[in-house]
């Protein structure tokens, strides 16, 4: 039976070459001619099938492609084993399609090189001969899609982005879908918001653009007097001329005069440079400010790259429900966004470098009024019972109790969690709480706390999201905060939060901001990566 069977497969193999579907030296001819063409799915035409045992033999024969050899099975099971890539004039035109989005993989943000390239180079090149059988093409297109779709579109393992405190849910993909879609719509492979969470494409069309400034010779570095204190408006220096030429470049400033002196106009750039890199925007030019001017392009095109790299493990679906939190650590902000819309932000700080806020997603189920703080075990240790081996009125003066052998603080304006928190049960106990140290918020680093968020407009946020309740006004909600007893309210609608870890953002305005990588992870995902290569 399974003599006949080959058999079988070759006399259809002979009669498909014989009617010229193989690739030859006339691929050049046929494109003009349009006889390599997309055949509008994926081969839905001749339903010319192979042997399936020759899956075997090829990555007997290609042993660097076996990583994805249980992909490609399932590929060819759904489509019963028939071929993908050819139809009656030969390679499908898409062939060609993604035979160019993989020579493109440097504006993917990807270094990486298909293991068999110099065999489909000659695929595609009018000017050499192709040395692969045609099943052996097939399947090595097969594993090309395979080698671009895991890297462009999933990236590295889920294992690995675990071991680097990334617990948010990764995105899950069917490669046989995929390849169906942009088959059937090839300027999906330019852009699908279905597939990749939309801000992959913003930071990619920026690292495009930063690209071509490292091609240009970068940005260069501006003068930095160690004895500078501040450049004011009205100021002339050799550096005011650098940053004016620096942050033309980069365009925040729309033409370079070449003026040494500190005008208007650079003082309006210099404040949009500012808010897009994480300072508090001001008119006086510091040590800091010129300090970080002087990242070379390089890094910056690595922060980019790790950035996009994240956006590959984000799920497009977050960003389409109808209502969700966001809190980007790096950013030290909390935006709600609501019908694709920001509708409330507010600063926050985030856990130290020691306490890091955890990266994963909740949800959002009831606000505490007046809430007492439960002390951690560790802060009882560490601190609370020194403190009352030195001063037995220690709980008394902080407003504590023990209670059921644990100290917490009771409610009240002095309260570490301030007047209200916002709970999304979680196994790392993390949560959204008012404080009452405000006036750590005007720092532009906000790194303090032991993992939990604090933010600034708690007030306003229970505010927000109460504001469609006919239980709730201002007042009642001010009353709750100050009643001094504890007090909880589930909310009718649960609110998906997000705590994720972006150090390059692209905003509504098509600017990216930048901020510091406070936890050093931008340089572990960067050893991943280049590992990887």
């Amino acid at each position: 039976m399974k003599k006949t069977h080959l058999l079988f497969c070759s006399i259809i193999l002979i009669v498909f070459i014989a009617n010229g579907s193989c690739i030859s030296k006339d691929k050049k001819h046929q494109a003009k001619n349009g006889d390599l063409h997309l055949s509008g799915a994926i081969n839905q035409h001749s339903n010319l099938p192979f042997d399936s045992n020759l899956l075997i033999t090829f990555y007997r024969s290609y042993p660097a492609l076996n990583k994805y050899q249980k992909d490609v099975v399932e590929v060819y099971r759904q489509h019963h084993y028939n071929y993908i890539w050819y139809d009656k004039g030969g390679v499908v035109e898409f062939g060609q399609t993604l035979f160019n989005k993989v020579t493109e993989l440097t504006v993917e943000g990807v270094s990486l090189k298909f293991p068999y390239q110099e065999k489909i180079d000659d695929v595609f090149d009018n000017e050499k001969e192709n040395t692969l059988s045609q099943t052996e093409t097939e399947l090595m297109l097969t594993n090309l899609y395979l080698f671009y779709a895991k890297n462009v579109y999933k990236g590295i393992s889920e294992d690995s982005t675990k071991a680097i405190g990334w617990l948010l849910p990764r995105k899950q993909i069917s490669y046989t879908a995929l390849l169906d879609s942009v088959m059937s719509d090839p300027e999906l492979l330019i852009r699908d918001d279905s597939v990749l969470f939309s801000q992959y494409y913003k930071l990619r069309d920026i690292l495009k653009r930063y690209l071509a400034i490292e091609k240009n010779g970068g940005w260069g570095l501006v003068d930095l007097d160690p004895k500078l204190k501040a450049y004011k408006p009205g100021d002339t220096a050799k550096a005011i001329r650098q940053i004016r030429k620096r942050l033309f470049i980069t365009g925040d400033i729309k033409q370079n005069t070449e003026s040494n002196k500190y005008d208007p106009e650079l003082v309006e750039a210099v404040i949009k440079y500012q808010e897009r890199n994480g300072f508090e925007p001001g008119k006086l030019i510091l040590a800091k400010h010129i300090r970080e001017m002087n990242v070379p392009i390089e890094e910056r095109i690595r922060t980019i790259i790790v950035n996009m790299e994240r956006c590959r493990w984000i799920s497009p679906e977050f960003a389409r429900a109808k209502e969700y939190v966001v809190i980007n650590i790096p950013s030290f902000k909390l935006n709600l966004i609501r019908n694709g819309k920001n509708e409330f932000e507010s600063p926050v700080i985030v856990g130290k470098n020691v306490t890091k806020t955890v990266i994963f997603s909740g949800m959002l189920r009831y606000i505490v009024f007046s809430p007492y703080w439960n002390l951690p075990q560790s802060i009882i240790n560490k601190e609370v019972k020194p403190g009352m081996a030195k001063n037995k009125h220690y709980l008394e003066a902080h407003n504590m109790e023990w209670n059921n052998g644990q100290v917490r603080q009771k409610p009240g304006k002095n309260n570490s969690l301030g007047l209200v928190k916002f709970m999304f049960p979680n196994s790392d106990d993390i949560y959204i709480h008012d404080t009452p140290a405000k006036s750590l918020f005007a720092k532009e680093s906000r790194a303090f706390s032991h993992g939990c968020i604090r933010m600034e407009r708690a007030r306003d946020f229970a505010i927000e999201l109460l504001k469609d309740d006919p239980n709730w006004t201002p007042v009642k909600i001010d009353a709750a905060m100050h009643s001094g007893k504890e007090s909880a309210y589930s909310l009718k609608n649960k609110i998906p939060v997000y705590i994720g870890y972006l150090t390059a953002w692209v905003d509504p305005r098509g600017e990216i901001n930048f901020y510091k990588d406070i936890y050093k992870m931008d340089e572990r995902l960067a050893d991943l990566l280049i590992g990887k290569k």
